[in-house]
């Protein structure tokens, strides 16, 4: 079972690190196969962060959808076209399957072969009963099968129609009996009967079988010899070689080449509606060549999905990583608040009002009594110092100033340098194209049934923002139709002088509500304002709450 530890979508830096951190807590716990994931791209902050702590980015994890290749069986037990259908019996028989997928030399799937089919084939229903004689193999193929050996001449590779005829009569019936057949195709199955194998080999049949592990006489190889003929001897009894000999059948001979595939990365639920009514017994999950990478039965579709989540930094599904409702939620740690998770069992909930997601990883590192790696308690400070702004942010807690000293010892890294830092790289408003902008950071929220979005970056400045201001309302407004939003708010915040504008699009009846003074159209002046989750979220929600 994988773990995935990650964060919300379009992550800020306080998503991403703690993802980081927490993973890293869990594997010093000696907990196996977790990831930390993020379901967004990095900033150019981020990034700057990441590389001055010598951090990988978490993996990117676009969705956690169940796919068929979660469920699906790799280790594929296959026939290969152009091998006899008795060892395709032997796998199906040790396997209890009901049937098996047939690949060429490649791995492509050709098509399916059945254990219904091999049996109808084997034991062919009273009106078709002369068929059973016949078998379409090559000798060599015959030989094989009925763990023959060779006598004299050379069994032939060539496929080709074979009729089997037991010597079970008077000689003067045999002899009638050959008067009837097709002798170049007509191999016949024999025991000890010198005569009955002489008078076959003098008429020219193709070959013959000697049953019940017989050899045959000096005269009778050399006759078969002279004949230039194909002398077979087999260990079984007469009627275990005629049965074993049909299964000579090369598995392509049998195979239904009209099959139903599916591709590994197919979401799991649309994949069960697609062979709902389906009678097949088994799906080949083959790629955009065709090659086999596994299978699926129906009854793979109940199978638990092998991996579970750790959301950080958000506990709503909207800002949930795609599929998250659809796998296990195992823990949440986070700082906002509660929000539209359920879960179906009880799980460990950290929700605590504290300035970052980064203070509740650091407390709980002193908890459970391990030391913070230095590259971790770095990715944390900055994680911390983003989220509350240095400290300065209204959301700031005695907690968050305590963690912050604990990790300026462990780094040696004074948090004021590493803030000015952060802030000198990557103006969003000049760094990014205003859709990018209005969607880095940006979390959609569901209240009173109306669903919305609310967007921030911090600039050490407005200078940047009048240019800008149009590109970024118009993208704002097309990032609402979009996602069919109530309304988007972007809040642009000077961490110098804390105060924020904040850009709104939506429903005009709650932009009548908004009571800052007017910066421009669609936009306001929101002086003390640095918070989107402290300040600017419950005025938002009051707002809504009027219109109801």
């Amino acid at each position: 079972m994988q773990t995935i530890v990650i964060g919300h979508r379009n992550p800020d830096m306080d998503a991403i690190v703690s993802a980081i951190g927490y993973a890293e807590l869990k594997r010093q716990q000696g907990q196996e196969n977790i990831v930390a994931g993020r379901c967004g791209a990095t900033n150019e902050r981020i990034d700057f962060v990441l590389q001055k702590f010598n951090t990988p980015a978490p993996v990117f994890i676009p969705s956690v959808r169940p796919v068929v290749g979660d469920v699906m069986e790799t280790e594929v037990v296959s026939s290969r076209e152009n091998e006899p259908v008795y060892r395709a019996m032997e796998r199906i028989g040790e396997k209890r399957f009901r049937g098996l997928p047939v690949v060429d030399s490649e791995n492509r799937c050709l098509g399916l072969i059945s254990g219904f089919k091999i049996n109808d084939y084997l034991f062919p229903p009273r009106e078709n009963v002369e068929r059973s004689r016949e078998v379409h193999a090559s000798l060599r193929d015959i030989n094989s099968v009925i763990d023959g050996k060779c006598l004299t001449g050379e069994p032939s590779r060539e496929l080709r129609r074979h009729i089997l005829v037991v010597a079970a009569m008077q000689t003067d019936s045999f002899v009638r009996r050959l008067e009837t057949l097709p002798l170049a195709d007509t191999v016949l199955i024999i025991g000890d009967r010198l005569n009955i194998q002489r008078i076959a080999i003098e008429a020219g049949v193709r070959a013959m079988i000697l049953t019940g592990g017989f050899e045959a006489t000096p005269e009778i190889l050399d006759l078969a010899r002279a004949r230039g003929m194909c002398l077979l001897s087999s260990p079984h009894d007469t009627a275990t070689t005629v049965l074993m000999a049909r299964s000579g059948v090369q598995s392509s001979g049998l195979l239904d080449p009209k099959f139903e595939s599916l591709r590994a990365d197919i979401p799991l639920e649309e994949a069960r509606r697609d062979v709902a009514l389906s009678s097949q017994f088994a799906f080949p999950v083959v790629d955009q060549e065709g090659k086999l990478q596994g299978i699926i039965s129906k009854s793979d579709f109940l199978k638990p999905i092998p991996r579970q989540l750790i959301l950080m930094d958000h506990n709503e599904m909207p800002q949930a990583v795609a599929g998250a409702a659809e796998i296990p939620i195992v823990e949440i740690i986070d700082h906002h608040r509660l929000g539209t998770i359920q879960t179906e069992a009880p799980i460990l909930f950290l929700n605590q009002p504290v300035g970052s997601t980064s203070t509740i990883v650091a407390l709980q590192f002193r908890q459970s009594g391990i030391a913070i790696p230095k590259n971790i308690a770095g990715l944390l400070m900055a994680g911390l110092i983003s989220d509350t702004l240095n400290l300065t942010s209204p959301t700031t807690t005695v907690i968050d100033r305590g963690i912050m000293t604990e990790l300026e010892k462990i780094t040696g890294v004074v948090p004021a340098r590493l803030a000015e830092e952060i802030l000198s790289v990557g103006s969003p408003l000049l760094t990014m194209p205003p859709a990018q902008a209005v969607s880095a950071d940006c979390k959609i929220y569901e209240e009173r049934g109306l669903s919305f979005s609310v967007s921030q970056i911090e600039e050490l400045s407005f200078s940047h923002l009048p240019e800008r201001q149009p590109a970024l309302l118009e993208a704002l407004e097309d990032y609402r139709e979009k996602n069919a939003l109530f309304l988007s708010a972007l809040l642009v915040t000077d961490v110098n002088t804390q105060n924020s504008i904040l850009l709104l699009r939506g429903d005009a009846r709650l932009l009548g509500l908004v009571d800052y003074p007017d910066a421009d159209t669609f936009a306001w002046k929101l002086d003390g304002i640095v918070s989107r989750k402290k300040q600017l979220l419950p005025y938002l929600t009051k707002l809504m709450g009027r219109l109801a």
